[in-house]
């Protein structure tokens, strides 16, 4: 087995559909395999995926700023250029540290066990995930973006920093 395997199963809106025009988080239960240890959480799953591809440039540290498998995602606060985004949710979720060290990634689980991972293979994972998910968002209706203008930058920031990390 590899020694880091996430996936997704169960992909669905906040209202339970599997398609809705008007919902811009996905949700859905993943399941992250790091080393032997399983870690298995219903969450917003648009959100875990940005923050893997953030994590394949920019370390993450466990509980400093969002789980990497967040319950939810409230709204998404974005940057004056629509280039990044936060996105605020509540303190719920699974989480694990990941830091870069040399040609290799070092993920931290809660109980102090540690896998170290090539990159390339992390990121292979990584871009493996992100894409099912947005194959995902294809798959449904256009979305139909908010009327408030915070609302609907803090969404084209998300696809913004989504596809330019995805493409690095």
């Amino acid at each position: 087995m590899a020694k880091f395997q996430i996936d997704t199963t169960d992909l669905y809106w906040i209202d339970g559909s599997m398609d809705n025009p008007e919902d811009l988080c996905l949700h859905g239960h993943v399941i992250t395999y790091i080393g032997e240890e399983k870690l298995e959480y219903d969450c917003t799953v648009s959100a875990t995926a940005l923050y893997l591809l953030k994590t394949l440039t920019e370390d993450h540290i466990i509980y400093e700023d969002n789980q990497m498998m967040p319950c939810c995602g409230h709204f998404y606060v974005p940057d004056a250029k629509l280039e990044n985004v936060t996105i605020s949710g509540c303190d719920n979720g699974i989480d694990w540290t990941v830091k870069h060290s040399g040609k290799d990634v070092v993920l931290t689980l809660e109980n102090g066990r540690k896998e170290t991972i090539p990159l390339e293979e992390y990121k292979q994972e990584v871009y493996r995930f992100v894409d099912k998910i947005e194959e995902y968002y294809k798959s449904c209706s256009p979305k139909k973006l908010p009327e408030d203008s915070f609302s609907c930058d803090g969404y084209i920031a998300f696809w913004n920093e989504w596809h330019r990390r995805r493409n690095m």
